[in-house]
């Protein structure tokens, strides 16, 4: 067999490992596992049915990567009269986990964007942030993932995007900081080369309700 012949069969295994479907009951094993490996025992009353309960939970903390966000924006509308200016959502919840330690991000997020031509249901913005949230995440991703999906498939003058979160990686766990927060900011076209729109944006998600 030759080398490139039995390079491409390893590649092709660790694909379909990588790609193998887990069964509901596997994944409730490997937390059965868990249980026992932190000192419980998973047999008793109270755990019987916590490791179904745990894989039920994480169906619904990770649903993002079965959901796809350029559908979510994929209706617009241009009956709009002309409307230019930035449109600005703010204080959507995030709720996600950390991909190194797999504990919660919790915190809040405001989005803006310039339409060209067409504008997008305003539950479509929140519901971007909500499909990328439900995955293993950094928060700088995340704000880069939300804007450049708004600013490709809505085809924006300009996108802006701020995540302000606690993560229990550092507040439960690790330095211990409870007050820690942090923020991000990511700007794209206009919001980038304009600083009038960078700053109003700005003006604005800072301005709370009386």
């Amino acid at each position: 067999m030759g080398i490139k012949l039995a390079m491409k069969l390893v590649k092709n295994t660790d694909q379909e490992k990588e790609t193998k479907k887990i069964s509901d009951q596997e994944a409730e094993d490997a937390f059965k596992t868990i249980l026992s490996w932190i000192g419980e025992n998973p047999n008793r009353e109270g755990l019987l049915e916590t490791p179904k309960r745990v894989v039920k939970a994480f169906k619904e903390y990770f649903k993002g990567y079965k959901e796809d966000p350029n559908l979510v924006l994929d209706k617009t509308f241009g009956d709009v009269e002309g409307y230019d200016d930035m449109v600005v959502q703010k204080n959507i919840s995030v709720q996600s986990h950390c991909e190194h330690h797999m504990a919660p991000i919790i915190g809040k997020a405001h989005v803006a964007y310039i339409p060209r031509d067409r504008v997008v249901g305003l539950s479509k913005l929140a519901r971007v942030v909500e499909v990328f949230s439900k995955r293993l995440q950094t928060q700088e991703r995340l704000t880069m993932q939300i804007a450049n999906t708004l600013m490709k498939s809505l085809d924006a003058k300009g996108v802006a995007v701020t995540i302000d979160s606690t993560h229990q990686c550092m507040t439960m766990r690790g330095i211990k900081k409870e007050q820690a927060s942090t923020v991000t900011n990511y700007y794209l076209g206009q919001f980038k080369e304009d600083l009038s729109y960078q700053n109003r944006y700005l003006r604005f998600i800072s301005t709370q309700k009386d």
